[in-house]
């Protein structure tokens, strides 16, 4: 069993960067497929896709890497929000990462979206990762 799911995606997604693997398939669920479909739209990787088939179905995420310098898109990945202590932010208060460099993804009653997005829409909610 596990507690804290989105603190294992993204462990499985770090620990492949490190191993310099292509693909990585990751258990799926709902706030895991919100978090990959982000990634994939600020092009911190290179693809996804939805297996359905079992009863929990997975999520194939194909990592993006340069091609000259081999070097990862995604540097680091930081867990905020856990289980045992929940970080929730108002639209002000929102985190810049790296000085706009980086992104946080934000669970908010809009949906999963970046500290960006939501700043603009104006709305605050969970901050669930550092992403940069």
């Amino acid at each position: 069993m596990n507690t804290d799911p989105i603190a294992d995606y993204l462990t499985r997604l770090r620990n492949a960067i490190r191993a310099k693997h292509r693909v990585v398939e990751i258990p799926a669920s709902n706030i895991k497929k919100e978090i990959t479909k982000v990634l994939y739209e600020k092009g911190y990787i290179q693809n996804y896709k939805f297996d359905e088939t079992g009863p929990q179905g997975l999520i194939k995420i194909a990592l993006k890497y340069n091609p000259v310098t081999k070097q990862p898109a995604i540097v680091d990945l930081q867990r905020v929000s856990r289980p045992g202590l929940r970080q929730y932010r108002g639209a002000d208060h929102l985190p810049r990462i790296l000085n706009g460099l980086g992104v946080a993804i934000v669970s908010t009653s809009k949906g999963v979206m970046t500290d960006k997005e939501a700043r603009t829409m104006n709305v605050g909610g969970e901050v669930l990762c550092y992403v940069y």
